[in-house]
């Protein structure tokens, strides 16, 4: 995928040459910016406006956020469309990058973060379970704008989401009995804590966030390329709905960091503390995965597509279960709240990361493979 493919219209500067970063529009060449003062919007109208997120917290279905669904399908929505779901098959048949990717999810992630927790956090058990939750919500959601934004590969990015939500929705509550409280007592960390989750409401949560959004890309595609054919389809349509995937992810943004507004800003010392770890955490998810595609002989974009999947975590699905199983007020519910805190600026540093590293990466394997087509 390149910025001169017909589709695309969301690529933060760096990507390509300087003429190309002279026709970014606005809202494009300052993302960064934007999200920053998203996440100040929400944080400050969390504090400042009386009841606003009470009043927020209270328009939900089956304990999923309403606002935040909406914001997640009109950001994920014009990225799902993009895709070409006529080459899925290209994708499932990359054995390594499917097993590497479910691995590296299931198996180094919550790990990681397990090992983390502990090491950071051995004198507040409440944060460091909440820590430890974060870690098992495997991202299904924002990782798509984070993947389109670096250039990375669509098709790949809607698979292993779809893969790894199954799994989530199968492994979540065996992988929380696991580290909150078989492994602890295995270790001799202590009783340890249960995590009794229903898997209807996981479920619930991967339709809500996936499920809805990758439908109705699925149908735009399919019945926009009969109508209009798909050059049309990609020159014309897909441009004109293209910007909604960052009005959707501001919006999301600031609903988000608008609900947990106060409780952020009025334990700031505690947030720290939280926050060392997750730093570490998605440091060394992303950069470890992303050598490990490299050294792999994936491609950039599919070295892209693995590591932004693997460092992502669900936020909505941790922050409804840390509230769910140990209350709103509680260390845990902090612990999910401050993962989108440190996530979202550090992911979205990451697309900068990844895409300056773009062309020295696809320059190395030119030199390595050099009769390979370009």
């Amino acid at each position: 995928m390149t910025a001169t493919e017909p589709g695309p219209t969301v690529r933060p500067p760096g990507a390509e040459s300087s003429s190309i970063v002279r026709k970014l529009s606005t809202l494009d060449r300052f993302l960064a910016v934007w999200i920053l003062l998203a996440m100040g919007v929400g944080l400050g109208l969390g504090r400042l406006v009386p009841g606003l997120n009470d009043a927020l917290a209270k328009v939900e279905v089956g304990g999923i956020s309403l606002p935040i669904g909406i914001g997640l399908l009109v950001m994920m929505y014009p990225v799902l469309a993009k895709v070409r779901y006529d080459k899925l098959d290209a994708v499932t048949g990359d054995r390594k990058l499917m097993v590497s990717s479910l691995v590296i999810n299931w198996v180094v992630g919550p790990a990681l973060m397990f090992a983390l927790a502990w090491v950071f956090l051995p004198d507040l058990p409440e944060y460091r379970t909440g820590l430890i939750i974060v870690g098992l919500a495997r991202c299904i959601a924002m990782v798509i704008i984070w993947n389109d934004l670096a250039c990375g590969d669509r098709e790949a990015a809607a698979v292993l989401v779809a893969l790894n939500s199954v799994f989530q929705v199968v492994a979540f509550g065996a992988l929380g009995w696991f580290y909150l409280d078989l492994l602890p007592r295995w270790l001799g960390l202590g009783d340890g804590q249960g995590l009794d989750v229903p898997v209807w409401h996981i479920a619930l949560n991967v339709i809500v966030f996936l499920g809805i959004p990758l439908l109705a890309g699925f149908l735009t595609r399919r019945i926009g390329e009969k109508k209009l054919g798909r050059t049309a389809y990609e020159a014309d349509f897909l441009p004109k709905i293209g910007p909604w995937a960052l009005y959707g992810l501001l919006f999301t943004i600031v609903i988000l960091f608008a609900l947990q507004g106060k409780t952020i800003t009025s334990q700031p010392l505690d947030v720290a503390r939280i926050a060392l770890p997750l730093l570490v955490y998605f440091a060394v998810m992303w950069f470890g995965t992303f050598a490990l595609g490299k050294a792999i002989g994936l491609p950039y974009d599919r070295t892209t597509t693995l590591a932004f999947t693997a460092a992502g975590n669900n936020f909505e699905l941790a922050i409804a279960v840390a509230i769910a199983t140990f209350g709103v007020t509680s260390g845990q519910a902090l612990s999910g709240v401050v993962g989108p805190l440190i996530e979202v600026p550090v992911l979205i540093g990451l697309v900068y990361v990844s895409l300056a590293w773009r062309k020295r990466f696809t320059a190395g394997r030119a030199a390595a493979n050099p009769g390979e087509a370009r």
